[in-house]
């Protein structure tokens, strides 16, 4: 039997990092929310010294993980594990008093700007957007690759489609192709390259994280070059495995993790890549199950991830 003198309860640090208002709030909003210590500072209407240090006190407890991106550092609460298990526990107390309902908000709204800045931007650049993809792309074929892993089928997708030049590859393999897109001027491109085709082809302006189709409509889909876009990935994949038959598959490609800070002004990247493990990651929180993963070299030194995987059929 222990002794109780020699015995300390793991969970004290915790507590004890806990012991505190704004470790509370920043708890509440990084359980929902990426964010660096500019934004927190801006949500939490705080000063930036009192703000690093309490996340440094949560970080050390183990509450907190970060992510360095570039020349920011991105908190937010682990996702699995013993922490997560008692976060989540906290948080339905924490979600249930008002009193936490303006940093919730003022959080959301950081993110809904993001959001807003990159539609702006692919607004602005979709009249020359296929030149700048070919400056990053060089020779690498992605619509044929995406056209690789695909399987003949009755209705496939391309999420974030862009101006339509991976659809109108996909037309070789599907009865019905939908492109969906948060940009207004990138689809009025892609309509024009469709205007012939007939019903083959819908393209639908939404939200990745709110998508425009109908629970298990398409049999394929592919997210090509968008999720470093993307302020919330897994919300993302979660939402595309919604809308995907069971047994249906998603081509994932996605950048490798680099240190081009230029891609953030030239392409509008809100995330330096991500590595492989963490995209198979994603995919496996959101219910997938990778089947085949690949790599291609691209132009200025960058490495292009290409994940097949499974939305598994229930059973």
């Amino acid at each position: 039997m222990p002794d109780p003198e020699n015995t300390t309860l793991t969970i004290l640090p915790w507590f004890k990092a806990l012991a505190d208002e704004t470790r509370l709030r920043l708890l509440g909003v990084l359980g929902r929310y990426e964010l660096n210590v500019n934004e927190l500072v801006l949500v939490l209407k705080m000063g930036q010294p009192r703000i690093s240090r309490h996340l440094k006190i949560l970080s050390a407890s183990g509450l907190l993980g970060c992510r360095r991106e570039g020349l920011h550092v991105f908190y937010s609460t682990p996702p699995s594990g013993k922490a997560r298990v008692f976060i989540d526990t906290l948080h339905s107390f924490i979600y249930a008093d008002p009193a936490t309902q303006p940093d919730l908000d003022a959080a959301a709204e950081m993110i809904e700007e993001r959001a807003r800045s990159t539609r702006q931007f692919f607004n602005a650049v979709a009249e020359d957007w296929d030149r700048q993809a070919r400056g990053i792309l060089g020779s690498f074929d992605l619509a044929a690759a995406v056209c690789g892993a695909m399987p003949e089928c009755g209705v496939a997708a391309d999420l974030g489609c862009g101006t339509g030049s991976v659809l109108q590859a996909m037309l070789k393999k599907a009865e019905t192709v939908i492109g969906v897109d948060g940009s207004p001027r990138m689809l009025e491109l892609a309509r024009r390259r469709f205007a012939g085709e007939g019903g083959r082809v819908s393209l639908r302006i939404g939200d990745l994280s709110h998508l425009p189709l109908r629970d298990g409509e398409a049999a394929f889909a592919s997210l090509n070059l968008v999720l470093h876009h993307i302020s919330r990935p897994a919300e993302i994949l979660r939402e595309i495995r919604r809308v995907l038959a069971p047994a249906g598959l998603l081509l994932l490609t996605d950048f490798d993790r680099h240190n081009d800070e230029r891609m953030r002004s030239e392409y509008g990247d809100l995330r330096l890549g991500f590595e492989l493990d963490t995209l198979c990651s994603f995919l496996a929180h959101a219910g997938f199950v990778v089947r085949d993963t690949k790599q291609a070299a691209l132009e200025r030194g960058l490495v292009l991830h290409c994940i097949l995987s499974e939305n598994p059929a229930a059973t």
